[in-house]
């Protein structure tokens, strides 16, 4: 199952280096950082893709903060899940 399991890097550059034509952030303006994000599958559960980002101990907060990103929809396949920070799936 874990082979089946899409993952997409929303891409973000925090840089003070310009790029040829495109001006460096301006102080005090936000800048976007990469994220991680889930695809949904068809079959999947909050527990599942909580499991396989957290393979031990208690899940229970983690499906509570993946709940909490979807604001109480329903899981849909192809729907994209932004992860806590710091989380990816393996495999």
């Amino acid at each position: 199952i874990i082979g089946l399991l899409s993952i997409g890097v929303v891409l973000g550059r925090l840089s003070r280096v310009a790029h040829a034509g495109a001006p460096a952030p301006a102080a005090g303006q936000p800048v976007p950082i990469a994220r991680a994000v889930y695809v949904v599958q068809p079959g999947d559960t909050l527990w599942r893709i909580a499991r396989s980002l957290q393979p031990e101990g208690d899940v229970r907060p983690l499906v509570d903060r993946l709940s909490h990103e979807l604001h109480g929809a329903p899981l849909r396949p192809g729907a994209r899940l932004v992860l806590p920070d710091g989380m990816a799936t393996g495999g």
